[in-house]
């Protein structure tokens, strides 16, 4: 009688197995930020032209796929899928070191790239590009120039300097006027936003919207899949110690999804 009843409970736990279906974890995917290039570490911000290198060249290997940010936006818009092991690519501010050496590496291993820029310092700041730089880089095909408001402020100070009605106002020129000058000077559909230092909140988030962006950027370091907040997607922060150990940290494991 117990062989019976133990026979019989491990056929209804093997059945049971079977009958209820794995539901399968959507898939994660890093988004990782730069701000400047260069042959020697020269701030926590710079990352050597060879770590970036070498950075490529271990995503490559490992056969991740580096796709345009706007694929996985629209890939979140509407839940499609994107293809195995998918890592996003993003610089921030405009730095010359973008054109200088991210440029020529990104060319050869033909890699998406998205830059953020707040136009008020190119062709004006003597660290960032030009106007015909970043014309230069959109021609290429492989970078898509968005929006990290028009001057970079940091939002939590002017939050305390304004009143609540002239913040609002300061807040939702920073996004508009921004989108309209890309826009102007370089013809590109401008609705993604970098959030400067990574500040946001609901206040934020919807005057955004209501400039016609679509999505908006963090410095949170995690990877992102379905069901995130659109307009607080999170980015990894790279430095030059991104190598080894530290940088496949933040990459999906390799064979998952």
């Amino acid at each position: 009688m117990a062989l019976r009843f133990i026979a019989g409970m491990l056929a209804l736990a093997a059945l049971t197995q079977v009958s209820v279906p794995r539901v399968p974890q959507p898939a994660q995917v890093s988004i990782l930020v730069y701000h400047r290039f260069g042959s020697m570490v020269s701030d926590s911000m710079t990352v050597r032209t060879s770590t970036f290198r070498w950075q490529l060249q271990y995503l490559r290997e490992r056969r991740y796929t580096v796709i345009p940010l706007r694929v996985l936006v629209d890939s979140l818009l509407h839940q499609s899928p994107l293809p195995a092991h998918s890592v996003v690519i993003t610089a921030d501010d405009g730095h010359e070191s973008v054109f200088t050496d991210m440029l020529p590496a990104a060319r050869e291993n033909a890699v998406p790239v998205t830059l953020f820029i707040y136009p008020s310092a190119i062709s004006n700041a003597s660290y960032a590009m030009t106007w015909a730089q970043l014309d230069a880089l959109r021609e290429t095909g492989l970078f898509d120039i968005q929006s990290h408001t028009y001057w970079h402020p940091n939002f939590t100070v002017e939050k305390r300097r304004l009143t609540a009605a002239a913040y609002r106002a300061f807040a939702t020129e920073q996004f508009c006027h921004s989108k309209d000058v890309l826009q102007k000077k370089l013809g590109v559909p401008t609705d993604l936003l970098a959030w400067p230092f990574g500040i946001h909140d609901n206040e934020l988030e919807d005057l955004a919207r209501g400039c016609g962006y679509v999505a908006a950027f963090t410095l949170d370091r995690r990877g992102t899949g379905l069901g995130a907040n659109l307009m607080a997607l999170p980015r990894f922060l790279m430095t030059d110690s991104a190598v080894g150990t530290s940088f496949a940290s933040m990459l999906s494991p390799e064979g998952t999804q």
